[in-house]
């Protein structure tokens, strides 16, 4: 499992300009299967995606595809973590 972590380099209005497409890149991968939460941080200075798989190429590969990183909107930081402990429920997304 991976996290995810953005840092915008670019002003809010220019995030904005790039939402849209930002949401539709996490509305294809939530579809495949492939992540498990997202949202902004607060206060809004990037975001974290929650993502399955164990294998680091594909969370970079997805990233890549990430319209933020695209345009040079947000730095990913990508870490890889095992959650061996969660709360009852949690298990279909491990």
């Amino acid at each position: 499992m991976f996290i995810l972590l953005l840092t915008y380099k670019k002003p809010l209005a220019e995030v904005e300009r790039h939402l849209a497409g930002h949401r539709a890149f996490l509305d294809k991968h939530y579809a495949a299967g492939e992540l498990v939460c997202s949202g902004p941080c607060d206060p809004r200075t990037g975001g974290v995606i929650l993502c399955r798989g164990n294998d680091r190429t594909q969370a970079e590969a997805l990233v890549r595809e990430d319209p933020f990183q695209i345009h040079g909107i947000a730095d990913y930081r990508i870490i890889a973590f095992d959650p061996v402990k969660s709360a009852p429920g949690f298990e279909p997304f491990k």
